[in-house]
């Protein structure tokens, strides 16, 4: 029985370039966004045809949306082999910290901090009851995306940085409980990448990006983080990963 790969936000940018990478690794891959489905089946039926996809609409932000989600997975496919956390959003406008609304405050934090706690609680809850049932090669796995915004400040984005600090932390809650379930927890943080979130300031980020603040001298693109995904859905990792969020270096 293949694998099954589910990526959120995956209709483009980042997600769909984990999603392609992951379908081209053996795995039949669920991907979302929150387009409904009627409109996404003329692509899927196009360009994306050459790959394992299946499609959901699924908000992440919203409870309804994930029950169903998984339900769908549970109900269609019977396994889950990999829960890939890509869906978020940026702020509506980039605006100083002093000036943030708790309005955007709120939408922002709904899809990237709840949802994605949310997700990891469904989707390790399902892992957790998918290995009682004796499947065949199954070793299940979550990656969240997250972003060098953890950890860097951005005051004219501080939603945004708050919310993927805490999807960071999220991450060590979740690898830490889910370790003696035997299900590993990581996260990758995209630096500067080139896609749809960024092309607003493109011409900012080129500048940047030409004089030095990146030590390879280039945008990244959606398929170097796909690479990442790659890497740690192969299962190459999980002890190395374990070690390095016990402290054990």
């Amino acid at each position: 029985m293949k694998k099954l790969a589910f990526v959120t936000g995956s209709r483009r940018g980042i997600g769909l370039a984990a999603a392609k990478k992951l379908s081209e690794l053996g795995y039949t891959v669920v991907i979302s966004g929150v387009t409904p489905e009627d409109a996404m089946c003329e692509p899927l039926q196009g360009s994306l045809k050459s790959y394992d996809f299946d499609y959901l609409r699924c908000d992440i932000s919203k409870a309804a949306d994930r029950s169903s989600a998984f339900s769908y997975i549970d109900r269609k496919y019977g396994r889950l082999d990999l829960l890939v956390n890509n869906a978020g959003v940026a702020p509506k406008i980039r605006t100083d910290l002093l000036e943030t609304s708790e309005e955007n405050m709120r939408w922002l934090l709904d899809t990237n901090l709840l949802g994605t706690f949310f997700m990891c609680q469904s989707g390790a809850n399902l892992m957790i009851d998918m290995q009682s049932r004796g499947l065949e090669g199954y070793h299940p796995r979550i990656i969240n995306i997250s972003s060098i915004s953890a950890y860097t400040s951005s005051t004219s984005r501080s939603e945004y940085c708050i919310s993927k600090a805490g999807v960071s932390m999220i991450t060590q809650l979740f690898a830490d409980r889910l370790a003696s379930e035997g299900i590993p927890v990581f996260e990758v943080r995209p630096g500067i990448i080139q896609t749809d979130m960024t092309a607003g300031v493109k011409e900012k980020y080129q500048k940047m990006i030409d004089e030095g603040i990146t030590p390879i001298k280039r945008f990244g693109q959606p398929e170097d983080v796909a690479n990442c995904v790659a890497a740690l859905a192969g299962g190459l990792l999980d002890f190395s990963a374990q070690c390095q969020m016990l402290g054990l270096r």
